[in-house]
This record gives C-alpha cells, sequence and structure tokens, in this order.
C-alpha cells in the first residue's frame, strides 16, 4: 500500500475501484487491488461491462450456454453481469465483515428504466434477488421518477447506491427519499441496521460544462474560474448532507439503528489534461466518505497524491461563492445541472445500448461457432 493511500483511508475516505471485469475477478487483480491498492469497494456500470465483454473471452462459455438455451439478450446481460457482480461481493466479502459500510459491489439498473418508476423498482427487485448478496448495491439514478423507486427498494430493506447526482436540490430529495424509505421499513419491521445508502454525487462532468461555458465568454474573470466550479458543487452538496444529517428527523431514525446515506464522490477521473490528474480526490477528503475512481486515478494518487486533511467539513459558504460568481461572469449554473442530468439520462442509455450491441456479438459468434 502506498504511503498516499494509506493517508487517504486514514483520514476516512474509501476508496471503491470504478471498473469491473471478469478478467479482473479471475486473473485477481481485483484481489490485489484490495491488498495492496487499500480498495474496499467495486462500482460498475452498463458502460465498464459493454467494455469488459467486447475486450475479453471470458463470457464466451457462459454466452454459448444462454444461446443454446434461447435466450434473448436481455437475459443474457442480467446473467453475465450479476454473475460477475455476485463474485466480486464474495472478494469483498472480508472486507464487508469487517466494516459494513465498505466490501460493496454496484449494479445498474436497466437505464431505459430512468423515468419509470415502477419498472426501476421492479428491476431493483430482480437485481437484489439475483445477486443475492449483503454487500451488493442496486444502483438507481436520481430522477424525479427515480426517487419514488429509491423510497420503495430502500423500505424493502434493499441497499441502494443512488447515482447520477448533480444538483444540491435533487440531492436533498434524495436524502429525503432515503429517510422516507427508512421510516417505512421501520413500520415494516425491518432491522435498519442492515441497510445502506450511498449517495453518488458527479463531479469532474460539472467542470466539463462549466469552463466550456466560461471559455466562451473568455473574460479573464470567467477564465479565472475554470476548474473550480465543480469542487465548489459539491462542498454545497456536503453542507446539505451536513443539515439532513444533523437533523431531529435523522436522529429519531438513528436511534433505532439507521444508517447514513454516506456521500460518494463519483466520476472522479480528470477530464482535462491540464488539471492536477488527482485534484477530485484531494479536495474532496472528508471522513466517512466514498471515492469511486477508475484505475488511472488511483494510480495516480498513489504515486503522487496529497492529503490535506479534511478540506470539505464546513465549506459549503465557499463554494456557493464561487457558484455565485459564476453567475456575475454570465454561466447559468441552473442551466449547466438541467443540461448534465439531461445528459446523464442520455449517457446512460447509450451505455445500455452499447452493452446489447457487444453480448449480441457475442451471441452471433456463439452462433457461428456452434
Amino acid at each position: 500500500m502506498s504511503d498516499q493511500l494509506k493517508a487517504l483511508t486514514d483520514a476516512g475516505v474509501s476508496i471503491w475501484l470504478d471498473d469491473l471485469s471478469r478478467e479482473r475477478i479471475e486473473t485477481d487483480n481485483l484481489a490485489g487491488l484490495v491488498a495492496e491498492k487499500s480498495v474496499v469497494g467495486v462500482t460498475s456500470n452498463p458502460t465498464i461491462f459493454a467494455a469488459a465483454i467486447a475486450d475479453g473471452e471470458r463470457y464466451d462459455a457462459q454466452v454459448a450456454q444462454l444461446v443454446e438455451k434461447g435466450e434473448p439478450v436481455e437475459r443474457i446481460i442480467f446473467d453475465l453481469t450479476t454473475e460477475d457482480v455476485r463474485n466480486a461481493c464474495d472478494i469483498l466479502r472480508p472486507t464487508y465483515e469487517a466494516d459494513h459500510a465498505n466490501g460493496r459491489v454496484s449494479i445498474e439498473v436497466e437505464p431505459d428504466l430512468a423515468n419509470d418508476t415502477q419498472a426501476t423498482i421492479a428491476s431493483a427487485r430482480a437485481l437484489w434477488a439475483a445477486v443475492d448478496r449483503p454487500n451488493a448495491l442496486v444502483k438507481i439514478p436520481a430522477t424525479e421518477e427515480g426517487l419514488a423507486a429509491i423510497t420503495a427498494a430502500t423500505a424493502e430493506g434493499i441497499s441502494v447506491n443512488v447515482t447520477l447526482m448533480f444538483s444540491t436540490q435533487r440531492y436533498r430529495d434524495v436524502m429525503d427519499a432515503y429517510l422516507t424509505g427508512l421510516e417505512h421499513a421501520h413500520e415494516a419491521g425491518h432491522d435498519l441496521s442492515r441497510i445502506h445508502s450511498y449517495g453518488s454525487f458527479f463531479v469532474s462532468r460539472v467542470d466539463t460544462e462549466v469552463d466550456k461555458r466560461l471559455e466562451a465568454i473568455g473574460s479573464e474573470t470567467a477564465l479565472a474560474l475554470r476548474g473550480k466550479a465543480a469542487v465548489a458543487n459539491a462542498l454545497v452538496a456536503y453542507g446539505a448532507f451536513e443539515e439532513v444529517f444533523g437533523s431531529e428527523r435523522w436522529r429519531a431514525l438513528e436511534a433505532v439503528g439507521a444508517n447514513r446515506q454516506r456521500p460518494l464522490w463519483a466520476s472522479t477521473g480528470v477530464k482535462n489534461p491540464d488539471y492536477d490528474d488527482t485534484m477530485y480526490v484531494r479536495d474532496l477528503v472528508v471522513a466517512e466518505t466514498v471515492n469511486t475512481m477508475p484505475e488511472k486515478t488511483l494510480h495516480a494518487f498513489a504515486d503522487h497524491g496529497e492529503v490535506l486533511g479534511d478540506v470539505v467539513t464546513g465549506r459549503a459558504g465557499a463554494g456557493a461563492a464561487i457558484l455565485e460568481r459564476l453567475g456575475e461572469v454570465g454561466v447559468d449554473f441552473d442551466d449547466v445541472l438541467v443540461v448534465l442530468e439531461t445528459e446523464g439520462v442520455d449517457k446512460f442509455k447509450k451505455s445500455w445500448s452499447d452493452l446489447t450491441d457487444s453480448v449480441s456479438a457475442q451471441m452471433r459468434k456463439a452462433e457461428t461457432s456452434a
């Protein structure tokens, strides 16, 4: 373990890998990252699975078996991905047994269901049952329709990783959905201590969109704000988290065993090569949070990352000041957030299409060689 990763872990940040493949599982790569790189969790998504299935031959035998049984592409995707998540959960089970907030592996509901509450709930139930591991997480997007699904899944005892959050207001809605789900779960007699949830707040995409607008404005004042919006937005969101989980409503749930919905910084790989490649890790260090990072970012932080202590708690005002300055130079930040959520859902659906294409290609290959 590098000194930098140890320092990050000691600061209370859970390092999760934003990648999963059967190759990582079967070659012990994932186990090695857990043992040597402080990785204590994994997130996956359809884009990750599409790349894994397209690039390797480790899925061929299972695809061939399912094709022989006449299974449709949707069922094959379900079986391939739930098997990988189940096996990753088993690798991370010792981590989970030591600390139930970690050792987690996420799997997403079907993206085409992002605007369909009931179908999202049904997908969450099916994934939770199929993976059948206490350290699994079902990822549900934070669309308006997703909020009710978050409440319903939580109420049934399903641990949820809420994804695609960009705005503080939506984050507040998500926290409310989680607390409502806990209240319903308690009424139904569930053990709240067994339910965990994570709020995935997206980071780097905010700078990508804002920087484009700042560069279009082109003034010296505007250009000086490049690379500052994403962390500022995250600081404001964390302020909302502090408020909600310091409330009387939360304390009542905590008294009967509930777990806080842990903040998770997502999309922390740096898109702009001019920026420090560890900035979205370094600038978001605060205890009891998760940073889910691509392997490239993990290795960069291991090599030259800095831990400057808690740089988040109590800094919502500083973040809000930067967002206010964006407005003063002509950036409509509310519009930025609308664009990001819309694009996020579109990318979410596109990734499912890519996954479907990857699996369909594997199916044709299996049929040809049969």
